[in-house]
């Protein structure tokens, strides 16, 4: 999100857009571009028809930010022989800090009173990342497999924040380092930039996340509309002004907001095009045509003016509804509550941006003093609510379970590492048990091992049995196995059919090991999708080597194939029997309908149900395929069901956090299947 900057608004911002207009050096056109940014990104984020690519309106601000305040910067260098980087900051906290402090501190306010503890102590670690400017790194950081919902991150907005501060950091840097010879300068700009942008297009298929979220991967597209400024500056000759320009322009940045499609490809090349013709925007901006002169009207202009706080404003109002009730009931209420986004933004830009900025008399120490004061304090505050779990005790007891069910998902990885050499080469391993004999069991499987992990770890330690635990989300523990599925790029389906071929060549390899036990969501694999809750995933396995046949007839050819290549090697192969599906349970989701009156006791009870005979039904393809395999079953449904019916809930206690992955209070609890395993004497 931009910072709005232009070089008349360190001094003085006229009420109406007339009198911008009119303002020496100011750019109406680029409020007016701002405009378009913020409208695509708040309509992309309230699911607005033909916005599907409104998240490049961020893309946009960047360059707008790189072009103004890579101009400021560069005439205060090159006119003054230095930088005023005291000014500079000064006026950086003018402008972001009062709108974003309160925004954090209505955040908190109103998280306390509806959030559950753990999107409550989520939400706190968010306000103390975005303060330190350092949310991007945390957003990336949580990007994982088991990670909540983007709309569950009611800070999650202010990772691009984070993005600009860290530039209003490098930047000047960059400027000290190298200002003092104009040539050096450009070309330090200029290897910056291809570094970043060259790096960009390389990680987004590998790494999308860290592409999507860190400064490195960004910089260029902030540097590009530095360039512009440099450009604009020192030669203005070379930029040939027509109106063809304009209108590509718009274009290109209109035909991104309706045709860039989010998910693992962007950035990557996709970025280029709004990038581009942001660029064409702001280069032609004062040519007097039929775009500018649009841009320079007083609506899109004053939408412009109050850009930053709608941003700030927007995401917080879209989080907390849908986290009240769900789903929006309609158009009707979507176009409501952008009203109100509206509505905060005006507020929030006449009463806490504009005073601060318009202040003449305001001393520099007073504004850093009130600065520091809010920053410790919406910190502290949030260290608190961190520390206190995120405060439980705020609600009654006939949520306690399942919001315990919905914090008790985290489990400590400390221990495990990714080696540089050897067999398991690039695969993150888990050792558990005994640190000082050499692994004799192998745990292996999908992200049901994760779930797993600490009654595992229980397991080992009681029977002082040395493990290695592997796992890898959505990827069948078998041999010769590929896999589309929707959850996941083609990177990541290629990567587990690697890992897997990996694997097996370590497990020839280990000359102590014993046993192998595999784990998996076996009814995904065999159905070919989820259930109930999550039944919009899907995936599909092949296999060159078994060739064609249905897909639970596959999974147990290739489970039977990989027991018999593990069993060749005088290994005991062990398949964990998955616990029963209940297809509509998320204990978030029920915990979230029982505190806010959504959802009866009675009926989140019968939600954490499922009947035996469903249950069967759901896990038939997956019961043949590892009957087929040849391995010996651990049983793990007599933990969860009795006759007639399996339950969510045991002895009071929240055994599932969605329909398939158990707690770790489940997974202790049953640490006992494992122990025929575990206590197998070992040479």
């Amino acid at each position: 999100m931009s910072t709005q900057e232009s070089p008349e608004v360190e001094t003085s911002a006229p009420k109406l857009a007339a009198d911008l207009k009119a303002a020496k050096g100011h750019r109406a056109e680029i409020d007016g571009l701002r405009a378009i940014a913020v409208l695509a990104v708040v309509f992309y984020h309230f699911g607005v028809p033909g916005f599907g690519g409104g998240f490049i309106g961020v893309d946009v601000f960047f360059v707008i930010s790189g072009f103004l305040i890579g101009g400021i910067l560069w005439r205060e260098q090159q006119e003054t022989g230095r930088l005023a980087l005291g000014q500079f900051y000064i006026r950086r906290i003018k402008r972001l800090a009062p709108a974003y402090f309160v925004m954090a501190f209505v955040v908190l306010i109103i998280g306390a009173r509806i959030l559950l503890p753990n999107d409550f102590r989520e939400t706190a670690k968010g306000v103390i990342a975005a303060t330190v400017y350092l949310s991007n790194v945390l957003f990336f950081r949580q990007s994982g497999y088991f990670d909540g919902a983007a709309e569950d991150k009611i800070m999650l907005h202010t990772w691009s924040l984070s993005v600009e501060e860290q530039f209003y950091i490098f930047l000047p840097l960059l400027f000290l380092l190298f200002a003092r010879n104009k040539t050096v300068m450009l070309w330090a700009l200029g290897a910056v930039f291809g570094l970043s942008f060259v790096s960009n297009l390389a990680t987004t298929p590998v790494s999308h996340p860290a592409a999507f979220f860190l400064f490195p991967f960004r910089a260029w597209e902030l540097l590009v509309g530095v360039g512009l400024a440099v450009l604009n500056i020192e030669r203005p000759d070379l930029w040939r002004r027509h109106q063809a320009l304009s209108w590509a322009g718009l274009a290109l940045v209109l035909a991104s907001v309706v045709l860039v499609v989010p998910g693992e490809g962007f950035p990557g090349w996709q970025v280029i095009f709004p990038v581009l013709g942001t660029v064409l925007l702001i280069g032609n901006g004062q040519d007097d045509n039929w775009v500018n002169r649009g841009l320079s009207m007083r609506i899109p202009v004053l939408i412009g003016l109050i850009s930053y706080s709608l941003y700030l404003w927007h995401w917080p109002v879209f989080t907390f509804t849908k986290y009240l009730q769900g789903q929006y009931r309609g158009p009707g209420e979507t176009s409501l509550w952008i009203a109100i986004s509206f509505v905060l933004a005006v507020l929030s830009w006449r009463l806490v941006e504009q005073p601060v900025r318009q202040a003449k008399n305001l001393p520099t120490w007073g504004l850093l003093f009130t600065a520091a004061l809010a920053s410790v304090s919406v910190v502290g505050l949030s260290f608190m609510v961190f520390k206190a779990d995120g405060m439980p005790q705020r609600f009654g007891p006939q949520a306690q379970v399942h919001i315990a069910a919905t914090g008790d998902f985290l489990q400590d990885f400390s221990d495990c590492y990714v080696p540089d050499e050897g067999p398991f080469e690039g695969i993150e391993i888990c050792p558990i048990g005994p640190k000082e004999s050499s692994p004799s069991l192998i745990i292996w499987g999908d992200s049901h091992v994760r779930a797993y992990y600490e009654g595992l770890k229980q397991a080992a330690r009681e029977a002082d049995r040395s493990a290695l635990v592997i796992w890898r989300a959505g990827c069948a523990p078998a041999f010769d196995l590929e896999k589309r599925e929707s959850a996941a790029t083609p990177a990541q389906d290629a990567a587990c059919a690697d890992a897997n071929a990996q694997i097996r060549k370590a497990l020839r390899d280990m000359r102590h090991l014993q046993d192998v036990i595999l784990i998996g969501r076996w009814s995904y694999y065999a159905s070919g999708k989820g259930s109930g809750s999550d039944a919009h995933n899907t995936i599909r396995l092949r296999s060159d080597v078994y060739g064609n046949m249905t897909q639970d007839a596959l999974l147990g050819t290739a489970l039977a194939a990989t027991v018999a290549d593990i069993g060749d090697l005088d290994r005991q192969v062990y398949i964990l029997r998955q616990p029963p599906e209940i297809q509509n349970y998320h204990a978030p989701k029920v915990a979230r309908a029982l505190v806010h009156g959504r959802l009866s006791e009675q009926l989140a009870r019968r939600i954490g149900q499922i009947t035996v005979t469903d249950a069967q039904t759901r896990e038939r393809g997956a019961a043949a395929a590892l009957a087929k395999s040849g391995a010996t079953i651990l049983d793990s449904w007599g933990w969860f069901c009795d006759q007639f019916l399996c339950d969510a809930v045991q002895g009071g206690v929240g055994q599932y956090f969605d329909n398939n992955h158990v707690t770790n209070s489940a997974a202790r609890r049953m640490r006992s299947v494992f122990y025929p395993v575990m206590a197998r004497a070992t040479q």
